[in-house]
């Protein structure tokens, strides 16, 4: 653990561009050569609110992906859903404008040494971090098949990018508004044997996280998920992000999702225990 946040910087970054993309804004950020040192996975603190601002806690937000640009530099993206009053804030920043940042924070996604066949899971906005990735696991030849689901079409994010990156797409929405309708892991028990599924990375709601946990308990699938927890500094000092998680014996201890994670062994989280005290 002592390696994680080793790379973060604190710095203000440009707003190279804000658009909207369904009911989520598409920010692309500068921040340099910083960018290098990003991986699917990480995440981002950013200060909201202004100078004058009540909202003296920074908010987390996953990383997309990253690029090199020869005009703007190293950059990368976020997709934001205008949710609270600091995501709300963040999406109302133009282009220009200079965000405090700390980047890049938390542990990333494993990508195995060798190519295998993977499936990425991704529900609703919290997708958007699988894309960065499966153009990772493509460059390592692995095969990659993505599964994206949502209660309705419009919480589906770019369901055509997902579609341009991996091999084969599915998507699930509980209403039946796009694709087929039911959860996005009802299928996954099936494509785990058609497949021959080695590894599983998943983005999204807890309960979605727990129910891929069901699935793959038991089997020889990995199971690599960036958990869902509200991180108040983001760097592992308020503890406010703490869930249940197993070691190799079984001991069970209060770990914190901004350092420890957000990306852990689905099968070592403590499900059933989430959110309760010990």
């Amino acid at each position: 653990m002592a390696g994680i946040n080793k790379n973060a910087a604190q710095i203000r970054a440009n707003v190279v561009s804000n658009k909207r993309v369904g009911q989520y804004h598409q920010l692309i950020i500068n921040i340099g050569d910083l960018a290098q040192t990003c991986r699917p996975g990480n995440f981002v603190a950013i200060n909201v609110g202004g100078e004058n601002s009540r909202m003296v806690l920074r908010r987390a937000f996953a990383i997309s992906r990253v690029s090199a640009n020869s005009v703007s530099g190293g950059t990368m993206e976020l997709i934001v859903a205008p949710h609270g009053q600091g995501s709300k804030w963040l999406c109302a920043q133009g282009e220009g404008a200079i965000l405090d940042i700390v980047v890049p924070l938390g542990t990333a996604f494993g990508i195995p040494t060798e190519p295998v066949q993977v499936l990425l899971v991704g529900g609703g906005y919290g997708s958007a971090p699988l894309f960065g990735l499966a153009e990772v696991l493509n460059a390592k030849g692995c095969r990659v098949d993505m599964l994206l689901g949502a209660s309705t079409a419009s919480k589906i994010y770019a369901p055509m990018e997902g579609k341009r990156a991996v091999n084969s797409l599915r998507i699930y929405t509980e209403d039946g508004s796009m694709g087929q309708t039911g959860r996005v892991t009802e299928p996954i028990a099936g494509l785990i044997q058609d497949l021959n599924i080695a590894v599983i990375y998943s983005c999204g709601p807890m309960a979605m996280l727990s129910a891929i946990d069901e699935i793959t308990r038991g089997t020889d699938v990995v199971h690599q998920c960036a958990v869902e927890e509200s991180m108040a500094c983001g760097i592992g000092i308020c503890m406010t992000c703490v869930l249940p998680v197993a070691d190799a014996d079984g001991n069970i201890s209060m770990l914190r999702s901004c350092i420890d994670g957000p990306v852990m062994d689905g099968s070592f989280v403590q499900w059933d225990k989430v959110g309760k005290v010990l």
